[in-house]
């Protein structure tokens, strides 16, 4: 899989192996592992900051999309997230 850029759109499976659209709207390195923040396109087109759901994939060593597993791996990614959210506000 060629890396992923913040701005990509790309598909995936849900848990219904429903079809959802996605952008890539971060991108955080973390000890050595790669993390998105990606949500729905849909959700970003009807432009409503606050309706958008934002969440997390892993970037395994192949290059492919995993779940994040743990809470405690979930909050880290969401506050390198969050972090890097205040540093281009400033």
């Amino acid at each position: 899989m060629d890396p992923i850029e913040v701005g990509e759109v790309f598909t995936i499976s849900d848990e219904t192996n429903e079809e959802q659209e996605v952008e890539v709207l971060a991108k955080v390195t973390l000890q050595g592992t790669d993390y998105i923040a990606v949500s729905f396109t849909e959700d970003l087109e009807e432009g409503n900051d606050d309706d958008i759901d934002i969440f997390f994939l892993k970037i395994d060593e192949d290059g492919e999309l995993e779940a994040i597993e743990t809470e405690e791996e979930f909050e880290k990614v969401s506050e390198a997230y969050d972090a890097l959210l205040a540093e281009d506000q400033e």
